[in-house]
């Protein structure tokens, strides 16, 4: 399973650059054209709140006449949000599952479509104060889930149970993630538990934000988030899938796919197979694509993805590179 994953991470990440800053430098800068008005929506993944804002706007500062509205409830809103027709764009942050794309092609007679947009990681996260220096995936199994199905043999309950000495010795572990209905959720139970179960006093959180914020709340605190989401009073530590050779969620880690919790971060749309999108639902794409709206990714703290994925999402849905 761990060899599997670690294959899985590497091969998901090989056409990515190996340098944030040279991908940045291949980007196509975005020229505004004339005639873009209307409404723009987006409902779905908490995780990419903050981008998908970002984009919105400065895609509203070029277009005046555009109104962009953001609604960030969790990855799982966004299916049924482009299936009723409610929105335009749907972030997620994990694939669409099968029952998803079923009930938007008995809705609409075809796939939905799925773009790339950005490569996140999941971080795990401590307070400040925290001596810990690392945990592989074995003890962040024995952590969070109720099964052990990555390699822990028992449950642990205090921070004395991962080595922990003097005052640490008998301080209870106090965890913190996201609910059900997030990409994230999901991406942690499959990969960082194996598919097992997470315990049932994982305190569930409807946001990234608010798992870190919880974090720096008490001395005794783990929590698991993306990456993007950092505050003060908390500490991102660095995880291994064996033993203690650990490593740090660094740009260069993530695209060359030494961190173990890497994923692609999407955007999904209800594109006709035969039909043009609309100048609106055009132009953004365009303008997620280009220098700024990459450079954007990067800014809320994610990783750009190549310039060349980017020419290969937009020929998806009929978009040639200007």
């Amino acid at each position: 399973m761990k060899a599997a994953i670690a294959l899985a991470v590497t091969a998901l990440l090989t056409s990515v650059t190996t340098s944030s800053a040279s991908a940045q430098e291949q980007f196509r800068h975005y020229s505004k054209v004339p005639g873009i008005s209307g409404e723009l929506t987006s409902v779905g993944s908490d995780t990419l709140a903050g981008m998908t804002t970002l984009w919105v706007e400065e895609f509203k500062q070029l277009y005046p006449g555009v109104n962009g509205q953001v609604q960030a409830s969790g990855s799982s809103t966004a299916p049924p949000a482009l299936t009723e027709q409610t929105a335009q764009f749907g972030p997620m942050s994990r694939p669409m599952r099968n029952s998803e794309i079923e009930a938007f092609e008995r809705a609409h007679g075809y796939k939905p479509t799925a773009l790339r947009v950005a490569i996140d990681a999941i971080g795990i996260f401590v307070h400040q104060d925290n001596p810990v220096k690392g945990l592989n995936f074995a003890e962040l199994d024995s952590v969070f889930s109720a099964t052990l199905r990555c390699g822990a043999d028992k449950p642990v309950n205090t921070w004395q149970d991962l080595g922990l000495n003097y005052s640490w010795a008998q301080r209870s572990i106090q965890m913190f993630g996201r609910n059900s209905v997030s990409g994230t959720y999901g991406y942690f139970k499959k990969n960082a538990l194996c598919g097992g179960d997470f315990r049932n006093n994982v305190n569930e959180q409807p946001g990234s934000a608010s798992v870190v914020q919880s974090v720096a709340s008490s001395i005794n605190t783990i929590g698991y988030s993306g990456v993007g989401y950092q505050v003060s009073g908390v500490k991102r530590i660095p995880i291994a899938r064996e033993g203690s050779q650990y490593v740090e969620p660094t740009r260069e880690n993530i695209l060359s796919g030494k961190y173990p919790l890497s994923r692609y971060l999407y955007v999904y749309i209800n594109k006709h197979p035969s039909k043009v999108l609309s100048p609106l639902e055009r132009e953004f794409i365009r303008f997620i694509y280009s220098e700024q709206g990459q450079s954007l990714v990067e800014k809320d703290g994610y990783v750009a993805i190549s310039p060349q994925i980017a020419e290969q999402e937009l020929r998806k849905v009929g978009i040639e590179l200007k």
